[in-house]
């Protein structure tokens, strides 16, 4: 019980077998499940009244819709809005991923190297099928950008290549890092409780709740980083820069 990396394992809540696949029901769906019911209670709360003076739940809801866009504007330009509904799913998902992971007993699905790689991946193809849809071949000057000197070019298509194909991977290990170890301290310290006592107690309980309020906020700022390089590499498809 004391054990702070625990709280990542994955258990079946429902074991299913389908032609010898594992398709079982495991705290990580549910946590997915519980982040998509969330969103979607929130959000239908927040547009059914549409009022010209909307209530607080309309307004935090306007609140982050014109946070995104004005994200997509000032990233990509006009060009970028169309792709805002993936910019705004992937935002949503992270954010409400790292809340649900905050909630006591629920797992945090975003401390998974596999969720967010699979999601970073995701984000990665869109964009690189994009600048050849958008540009065909010339999106490889990406790599190769004009007025380069020709002895520095070999190198420099190297470095460029090797810094796009990274992307994934660091986009991946940026949440997921922070994720987990977020979480693994605020567990290692309730788990001093069960280690000295009572007695500690009125120390460690605002220590805790402290690094909760702290968590919460790294939570909402690593789906706003998640978001932004989103739309900086939208930015590269779009505009070949």
């Amino acid at each position: 019980m004391l054990d702070p990396l625990h709280q990542f394992a994955v258990s079946p809540i429902l074991n299913i077998n389908v032609g010898g696949f594992d398709l079982s029901f495991t705290n990580s769906s549910l946590a997915v499940m519980v982040a998509f019911l969330m969103i979607a209670t929130i959000f239908a709360l927040g547009v059914r009244s549409r009022r010209l003076i909307p209530d607080r739940m309309q307004a935090s809801v306007e609140v982050v819709y014109f946070v995104i866009a004005d994200l997509i504007d000032s990233n990509v330009g006009r060009a970028g809005r169309k792709y805002f509904p993936l910019v705004f799913s992937v935002f949503l998902f992270v954010l409400f991923g790292n809340i649900v992971g905050l909630i006591p007993h629920m797992f945090t699905f975003t401390s998974h190297i596999v969720v967010t790689f699979s999601l970073a991946l995701i984000v990665f193809i869109f964009v690189t099928v994009l600048g050849f849809v958008l540009h065909g071949i010339k999106f490889l000057k990406l790599f190769a950008p004009d007025g380069v000197p020709k002895f520095i070019m070999p190198l420099l298509i190297f470095v460029e290549l090797v810094s796009y194909l990274i992307r994934p991977i660091s986009l991946a290990i940026r949440l997921f890092a922070n994720m987990m170890a977020g979480h693994t301290m605020i567990k290692v310290f309730a788990g001093l409780l069960g280690l000295f006592g009572s007695w500690l107690v009125p120390v460690i309980v605002p220590v805790n709740m402290l690094m909760t309020g702290l968590e919460l906020f790294v939570a909402t700022l690593q789906a706003y980083i998640f978001a932004v390089l989103t739309c900086v590499y939208l930015n590269d498809a779009v505009h070949l820069h």
